[in-house]
């Protein structure tokens, strides 16, 4: 059983990934990543446990599976994949046939520092990919998959397996398992503060008064 239990996966799915990193920011805790976005139009928000995967330059050592495989072997249903391959756009980590097992293991979706391909199948089975690119060329012969569920490099980001991903529109952050109630509730706050900030705009305010009522540029202090 991880951190994240449906009443906390309910509130973290009302927080964008905007109000989680200033959460994260007030916090003094790094978990906002650079550069990876979702991969198509439509593609859902997701909010999982991270079932990480280091992936390293194919040479003499081999693999003994596929890239990929034993991450989804290990995932749990709601949990999220989350590859660090470096931030590399040459070489592609994720693809169809991968999408299809993890789609039908439960997974949430995955995440990739790093770059995807067969974008046309995740967008037919609705499986959420984030990435930096796509790409068309195979892993084969270039990459492999170094460990399954061990401590990896996001976009500058320590993520280890079991800590929360929330991916969406904007971009994809991380939040440490050991901070996450913490975390949401901070950000609850802020959320509450915005929303409070617009709905006095809309009522006739101006950006100056809301300024000063709500000391705009010191909130997350």
């Amino acid at each position: 059983m991880g951190v994240l239990t449906k009443e906390l996966r309910e509130r973290l799915d009302k927080l964008s990934t905007t109000n989680v990193s200033d959460a994260l920011d007030a916090l003094g805790i790094k978990g906002s990543t650079i550069g990876v976005k979702k991969m198509y139009e439509g593609c859902d928000k997701i909010i999982g446990e991270a079932v990480t995967m280091k992936v390293v330059a194919a040479g003499l050592t081999k693999s003994t599976t596929h890239m990929g495989v034993n991450a989804i072997e290990a995932a749990k249903e709601g949990d999220v994949i989350v590859i660090d391959n470096g931030g590399r756009e040459d070489v592609n980590c994720w693809g169809g046939v991968l999408s299809t097992g993890a789609k039908f293991k439960g997974v949430s979706g995955v995440v990739i520092d790093g770059c995807c391909r067969d974008l046309d199948e995740c967008v037919e089975l609705g499986f959420p990919v984030y990435a930096r690119s796509t790409i068309c060329a195979t892993a084969r012969g270039r990459v492999m998959e170094e460990a399954t569920n061990v401590m990896v490099s996001f976009s500058g980001v320590q993520v280890r397996p079991g800590d929360v991903v929330v991916a969406d529109i904007t971009g994809v952050v991380f939040i440490p398992q050991e901070r996450l109630t913490e975390v949401i509730e901070k950000g609850e706050m802020l959320l509450k503060k915005e929303t409070d900030m617009c709905n006095d705009i809309k009522a006739g305010m101006s950006m100056l008064e809301v300024d000063k009522k709500y000391n705009y540029e010191n909130m997350l202090k």
